[in-house]
């Protein structure tokens, strides 16, 4: 007996109307239901004449592709002969790649400020939709994605990871209850970790939500005079990694310091660094370390002890300053999502001015995901990545036929989450539209 297998097998490329793409079906009927589409042609203005996409169509076009974590420009070619997927999205044709590209950099200058200026509404309305707070917790934080080539803006800088090599230095903030993205900017690889702070901290206040109380989090990076005096000045509280000199130093050995375990206590004392306008409330939680742990810590020791000292107008407790201070990790966590599942921080073009659009809108695909979770997904799915949302939803290999004339999207049969599918078919269905 002749064992043929996949030898007697032919191969023949002519099927049509097939998707990688089904469940992008979700997130367009989401868009579709906020009347998304809509808002982009009325809120930003461009000067073109004759030209085959709309301002609107050549956005999503930029923003799909980041979601369905396509993770260049030339990566949306795929998309530039899926008919199913067009269709599904509403985009008649596909953009090429060198058209996003060229709309990208003709356009940045006047598309950005403006394309920021309609995400600040969005921010703004999907903090209070669905969501009651006393409270906003603001976290900031910056990140480094290593670049290679020739782009403007790309040059060695803070790079902790790949010391030497060339990188830009994005700012990041959120908000550290539901996670949404507030604010983020495109900097050169050698900027300082606290340059525009303070402006992108303005910004967010103007779109902001009224709340009775706002906090602030960060690390030693923006342990800066000017950004904790505008946080003063705006009645926030904040506490704020301290940046170790020598003068500050030689405060800790001599504190009197309050147990709270038998590996940590705490101290606090009022200071004033040097170059600012007033003293501070600074906290210090000491441990004792183990010499597994004097491995793992790189912070300033003294005597088998290691030290984290917070600048701070909280009127908390040392210890609770710190316990609010430790929740920040998940930011953490949202700027590695930033960082490798979407393209923040890259270089399509060699143009600071397009990457810094490009940048915004990929903020724009990661918050539109998060509202999308949030608002027509079950309890249980909130804390999915995104990585999984994409495999379990939006990369549901799909059939497109018609049905009495009718167009008809076939899913898998007997899907695993078919049952989710629904559930969030019906939540969208429910929404009212943005209204503005």
């Amino acid at each position: 007996m002749t064992r043929r297998g996949s030898r007697t097998l032919k191969v023949d490329f002519t099927a049509g109307q097939l998707t990688h793409f089904g469940g992008i079906y979700l997130l367009h009927r989401f868009l579709q239901q906020l009347r998304f589409r809509t808002l982009l042609s009325q809120s930003i203005r461009l000067t073109e004449y004759h030209h085959r996409y709309s301002i609107s169509e050549r956005l999503l076009a930029l923003v799909y592709p980041m979601i369905l974590g396509l993770e260049n420009v030339e990566l949306t070619r795929l998309l530039g002969t899926n008919g199913v997927f067009q269709y599904l999205t509403g985009l008649p044709q596909f953009p090429r790649p060198n058209t996003l590209r060229r709309f990208l950099i003709g356009n940045a200058p006047t598309l950005l400020p403006q394309s920021r200026h309609v995400h600040n509404r969005l921010r703004r309305h999907f903090l209070t939709l669905g969501f009651s707070t006393s409270s906003y917790w603001l976290d900031f934080d910056s990140t480094v994605k290593t670049l290679y080539g020739h782009q403007e803006g790309v040059v060695k800088g803070y790079n902790p990871k790949n010391k030497g090599k060339k990188s830009y230095h994005p700012l990041i903030c959120t908000e550290g209850h539901l996670g949404d993205c507030l604010g983020g900017e495109l900097r050169d690889g050698n900027a300082h970790t606290a340059s525009g702070v303070k402006e992108m901290f303005i910004k967010i206040l103007t779109f902001l939500p009224p709340v009775r109380s706002l906090r602030i989090r960060a690390d030693a990076g923006f342990y800066d005079s000017g950004f904790i005096e505008e946080i003063q000045k705006n009645k926030a509280s904040f506490a704020v990694v301290a940046h170790l000199t020598r003068p500050l130093k030689d405060r800790l050995v001599g504190l009197r310091y309050k147990k709270i375990n038998k590996v940590q206590s705490t101290a606090e004392f009022d200071y004033q660094p040097h170059g600012w306008r007033d003293a501070y409330r600074f906290v210090v939680l000491r441990e004792k370390l183990t010499e597994k742990r004097k491995e793992q810590l790189k912070l300033f020791t003294i005597e088998a002890h290691a030290y984290h000292v917070l600048v701070t107008n909280l009127s908390l407790t040392p210890f609770g300053v710190f316990t609010f201070y430790q929740d920040r990790a998940g930011m953490e966590r949202i700027v590695r999502i930033l960082r490798d599942d979407y393209p923040f921080g890259t270089a399509p073009t060699q143009s600071f001015m397009a990457n810094a659009l490009y940048a915004e809108l990929s903020l724009l695909a990661y918050n539109i995901i998060l509202w999308f979770q949030r608002l027509c997904l079950p309890p249980d799915w909130q804390s999915y990545t995104v990585e999984t949302l994409r495999h379990r939803l939006l990369l549901i290999p799909g059939v497109f036929t018609r049905t009495d004339n009718r167009p008809l999207l076939k899913l898998p049969k007997n899907s695993l989450y078919q049952d989710i599918f629904l559930y969030a078919d019906k939540k969208i269905h429910a929404l009212n539209s943005l209204g503005f």
